[in-house]
């Protein structure tokens, strides 16, 4: 950031600047689905969402859930994603201080807003939380964490998607480390997505890549403000098959 600069445009994706992703495989939400960049306007996209209850699949495609889905043309809105964060005094002041505060502080906080977005949606309704997005399933278990994944997975694939992402609560994490399934997952291609802005108790399971597509326009700013710093980047998200997506409470 320049010399007396206040507010400064960049034309990326902020919450994906965060330095530390290049070094350690930790993902965010956003490393789950796929993305495109798209120019700064609300966009076109194709939403298929299923015809009634979704049952399990015959053996000819005329039996499939997806003989019965009913496509039809939405428009995504974008909309900001936007952190404050305190800015010490002095550090304005050392340009090389300010960007890594903006880096390693500021950037990270960003992700979390944006985790939380996309799981719970925004405020002003342009995106729709993926835990409660309309024509989603949902399912409970009181399995095991590897018999619930595996049960959840099968239900995901009778719409014709492939599991291939799991976002969960810290907590549940590393108890899939300790019980050595992330080794097992990523062998069958599936990544865990860990974040604090899930409930303990919840799992959402899902082929992500098929369901949804992060819209980046690439419109960004980083602010100086009295005392503080402002991050906002902008996204958007098309939802494409939302019976991809399970919410699976687990009472393990």
């Amino acid at each position: 950031m320049a010399a007396g600069a206040r507010e400064v445009p960049f034309g990326l994706h902020l919450p994906a600047a965060f330095p530390l992703f290049a070094s350690r495989p930790r993902y965010t939400v956003r490393h789950l689905l796929k993305t495109a960049d798209v120019a700064d306007g609300s966009v076109s996209y194709v939403h298929e969402p299923p015809k009634g209850r979704i049952g399990a699949a015959g053996t000819a495609y005329g039996a499939t859930p997806e003989a019965a889905f009913a496509p039809r043309l939405m428009k995504a809105p974008l909309t900001d994603l936007s952190v404050e964060v305190p800015l010490p005094d002095g550090v304005a002041a050392d340009p090389a201080l300010l960007a890594a505060y903006v880096d390693y502080r500021v950037l990270v906080r960003l992700s979390v807003v944006e985790n939380e977005s996309l799981l719970h949606g925004t405020a002003d309704g342009a995106i729709t939380g993926l835990l409660g997005l309309p024509g989603s399933r949902s399912a409970e278990s009181h399995d095991d964490l590897a018999t619930t994944v595996t049960r959840a997975a099968g239900e995901i694939e009778e719409t014709g998607g492939s599991c291939d992402g799991v976002v969960a609560h810290p907590e549940t994490y590393w108890k899939m480390v300790r019980d050595d399934l992330l080794v097992r997952f990523q062998n069958a291609g599936i990544t865990v997505s860990r974040t604090r802005m899930m409930p303990k108790d919840t799992l959402l399971m899902g082929d992500f890549r098929a369901a949804c597509t992060l819209l980046m326009p690439g419109v960004a700013s980083i602010e100086l403000l009295p005392g503080a710093v402002r991050a906002t980047s902008r996204i958007g998200l098309a939802v494409h098959l939302p019976q991809h997506l399970m919410a699976v409470k687990w009472h393990g």
